[in-house]
């Protein structure tokens, strides 16, 4: 996998372009990577609704936690599904709406020099072994874009939105993507 460094892509990621993005503010250096989990309705999988959701299409009328969030503009860089799939909705050069209000090595706007990867997931089950593969490559291939991109910059949603979300949840296991990463960087 690699960044192409004009258009902010990483091939061969599936793209659907999500509206839910702006510029990142001049200077900005992207030095974070935020690590993310979502399954729409909670707790299922498979759906189209992440998708929808992301691009401002959800439909709504299926379940009614997704009429609850169906007005929600927001977004990822990147979201990679139980099967390993990985999609890509908002360039890398762009600010992807995911950190929402939230804080981290003492900065606020955390989108503003962030990337966020969505896993497909919930605080209730373990993610899969595909998902962990898949997101060990988008980590190598992130980091040899942006090499301020280090580890101790790497964050659950709840670290920097603490008290207002929980994920990825205690089924993420840091220690196993750790190890990924770092029996990556030896081969």
């Amino acid at each position: 996998m690699r960044i192409e460094a004009d258009t902010g892509r990483l091939m061969p990621a599936r793209f659907i372009s999500s509206p839910n993005c702006d510029a990142r503010p001049v200077g900005a250096s992207i030095d974070v990577l935020v690590i993310h989990a979502i399954s729409l309705p909670p707790g299922e999988f498979g759906g189209p609704y992440i998708e929808q959701l992301f691009c401002n299409r959800l439909d709504a009328e299926h379940h009614e936690y997704l009429r609850k969030i169906r007005n929600l503009q927001v977004s990822a860089h990147f979201l990679i599904k139980r099967d390993g799939e990985l999609i890509q909705f908002v360039a890398t050069t762009q600010r992807a709406w995911h950190a929402g209000e939230s804080c981290c090595l003492g900065r606020s706007k955390v989108n503003d020099f962030s990337i966020g990867i969505e896993l497909e997931g919930c605080d209730e089950v373990e993610f899969d072994d595909r998902q962990y593969a898949t997101l060990c490559e988008v980590t190598i291939a992130l980091r040899a874009e942006y090499p301020a991109l280090q580890s101790s910059h790497w964050f659950a949603h709840s670290e920097i939105s603490a008290g207002r979300k929980t994920d990825p949840g205690p089924h993420f296991d840091w220690s196993r993507y750790l190890s990924l990463i770092k029996r990556a960087d030896c081969l």
